[in-house]
């Protein structure tokens, strides 16, 4: 079945992208509010697009007559911190995503703790396995779609995560982040993982002589 993207609402549009694009990461946003209140908000139009710089793209929504608070907030400061989500703060993570009025902190309201950043003034979430600190580089408006675009300044990651430091190397799967699925309550866990290694393609001609 084929679906004309032009013969379609935008919310029909959600409908498809988000039931076909999945698992979707999710950046659970910190951000810092006019009266200083630090606030959090989840969004799965979310992925990383380049390491040189190192580049986060996050589409952030609009409330019908206004920004949403975090690209307010964003672009009022210029400075961020996309938190990744582990399996043990989803309840937490899916609470902030209610629409509290803009003065509200939703790290009080989930009972959250935070952590001084390095690189940013804005705290982030120290339950967190890991995550993100990040100052604006651009924002693309294109139609009803805000894409923030933030340039990664430092990373953070909890240290049991950190197999070796000198190397990088993580331990990607205990990290026990979950991703958005199809449906506005659809969420996946990250740790059913298979290996495929990759092939080079001298390794391909000389398989197929």
């Amino acid at each position: 079945m084929n679906f004309d993207f032009a013969q379609l609402q935008p919310q029909e549009r959600y409908k498809l992208l988000t039931g076909l694009i999945v698992p979707r990461p999710i950046a659970w946003v910190t951000s810092l509010g006019a009266g200083g209140q630090v606030n959090a908000a989840p969004f799965s139009f979310f992925n990383a697009m380049g390491s040189d710089p190192a580049l986060l793209v996050i589409g952030v929504g609009n409330h019908p007559q206004r920004p949403k608070d975090t690209a307010a907030n964003i672009k009022r400061s210029g400075v961020f911190v996309v938190n990744l989500v582990s399996e043990s703060l989803a309840e937490a993570m899916n609470l902030t995503a209610a629409e509290f009025p803009e003065e509200i902190s939703e790290v009080e309201v989930a009972g959250l703790q935070t952590a001084p950043s390095v690189h940013v003034p804005v705290p982030r979430l120290a339950q967190a396995p890991a995550g993100f600190e990040c100052r604006l580089h651009s924002v693309l408006e294109i139609g009803r779609n805000r894409l923030v675009i933030g340039e990664v300044l430092g990373a953070f990651v909890q240290d049991h995560l950190v197999t070796d430091a000198k190397k990088l190397y993580l331990s990607t799967s205990e990290l026990g982040l979950i991703g958005r699925m199809g449906g506005r309550g659809g969420y996946v866990r990250t740790t059913d993982l298979f290996e495929i290694p990759r092939i080079s393609y001298e390794a391909w001609k000389e398989n197929n002589r």
